[in-house]
């Protein structure tokens, strides 16, 4: 199931993976995309897929967001024992990845 949510400079996409309904965790998913704007200042596309393991019982949550920006993806995918706490791993992974490429920008 996907569903799409656009602001002024970042559209994000949330797929969740085998399940059906999970409002709370997508409007989550799309704040914390969202809240990377202020690492990039350019236009933004997110992509949030939410899946989940069977066979992993501790790190069975899994989040995966992709960033496209231009002439540039970034991409960070994190398990955890909640989908917030997968989520919170990509975005700070995701803030690192921006923050270092703002600076190679500025080098440049």
């Amino acid at each position: 199931m996907t569903k799409s949510f656009t602001n002024d400079a970042v559209a994000v996409k949330v797929t969740l993976r085998h399940s059906s309904n999970h409002g709370s965790i997508e409007g989550y998913a799309q704040d914390a995309a969202a809240g990377l704007m202020k690492y990039y200042t350019g236009p933004m596309n997110c992509h949030v897929i939410l899946d989940h393991q069977k066979h992993d019982f501790e790190h069975n949550k899994i989040a995966e967001i992709t960033v496209h920006v231009p002439q540039r993806d970034f991409v960070a995918r994190e398990g955890a024992q909640t989908y917030e706490q997968a989520i919170d791993s990509c975005v700070e992974s995701l803030t690192r990845q921006l923050k270092k490429f703002k600076e190679k920008q500025q080098i440049v």
